[in-house]
């Protein structure tokens, strides 16, 4: 008993691990002095080379005969994923970090809008509760920056990169088949390879870097998204769709946090009490699922 009761926590550790490191992600990319572009297509293609020897030196093997539906399931997982990022990067030029954060998390809401119709799961008034307090929290996270307005272009991109968060989750949930690693590298080098279109197209693959990128680079790329996606995409085919989407707010929660911790910003009391929702939500919402 005590070792099934490990084997379901397991999932959980891993999801929650990921949203922490996907949580310094801005951090990190703060001591980077390349464009936001370069740093997305930069950050997958460093990712993707660690899973891909990972995925060699493990000894398995792709078989792209096998599993048609799933791998058209990951295939367009991986591409929204890419998408996304772009969106969310391009709404950060257009508008700053904060809205375009508050926009692109409204991606859970519409999973769990979604979960009972694309996955048969019940939506419990207990579990409507707990995501709406994660959501008020968010927005006492960062509401303060819904001062600071936003352009129409801006908010476009933002809801296009929250739209696309939930195309990523959805499908790549569809699928039952490919898991584990091998999802993981699929889905990354998918998301490269539609990110590499993008910037070509942009500007060419021509991109200079300083000496001082390389370590950030580095950490960017093979933890936060090559091990990152790894905990991610693993994990989540193992957790019902609603706890991936009221979970999914402490990567926000978490940057705030770090922010504070590492950059010495200053959380402000509402961000207080918002962290304190978030949490207690999240608590709220699995307990109740769970009892």
């Amino acid at each position: 008993m005590p070792e099934n009761s490990s084997l379901m926590r397991r999932p959980y550790i891993k999801y929650i691990v990921s949203l922490f490191l996907f949580g310094t992600n801005g951090i990190v990319a703060s001591f980077i002095s390349l464009s936001s572009y370069e740093i997305v297509f930069l950050r997958t293609l460093i990712g993707s080379l660690l899973l891909i020897a990972i995925f060699k030196l493990s000894g398995q093997k792709f078989n792209l005969r096998e599993n048609k539906q799933d791998l058209v399931y990951i295939v367009i997982s991986g591409i929204a994923m890419g998408t996304s990022w772009l969106f969310l990067y391009e709404a950060y030029s257009q508008m700053g970090v904060g809205i375009a954060t508050l926009l692109y998390y409204f991606g859970p809401v519409i999973v769990m809008i979604l979960s009972p119709l694309l996955f048969k799961e019940r939506l419990t008034w207990k579990k409507l509760l707990g995501f709406a307090i994660v959501l008020l929290g968010e927005f006492l996270v960062n509401g303060k920056i819904l001062s600071n307005g936003a352009s129409r272009l801006g908010l476009l991109f933002g809801a296009l990169s929250a739209v696309t968060y939930a195309v990523m989750v959805i499908t790549n949930k569809k699928s039952k088949k490919i898991t584990g690693l091998k999802n993981a590298t699929l889905q990354l080098v998918i998301a490269f390879l539609t990110v590499a279109v993008f910037v070509f197209f942009k500007q060419g693959f021509t991109i200079e870097i300083g000496s001082g990128d390389w370590l950030p680079l580095l950490i960017l790329g093979l933890v936060n998204t090559g091990a990152g996606c790894y905990l991610f995409f693993s994990s989540i085919g193992h957790l019902p769709v609603q706890t991936v989407a009221i979970l999914g707010y402490l990567d926000p929660l978490s940057a705030v946090v770090f922010s504070v911790l590492v950059l010495n910003e200053v959380m402000l009391p509402l961000q207080v009490l918002g962290a304190i929702l978030i949490l207690g939500g999240a608590i709220f919402g699995e307990y109740s699922a769970k009892s």
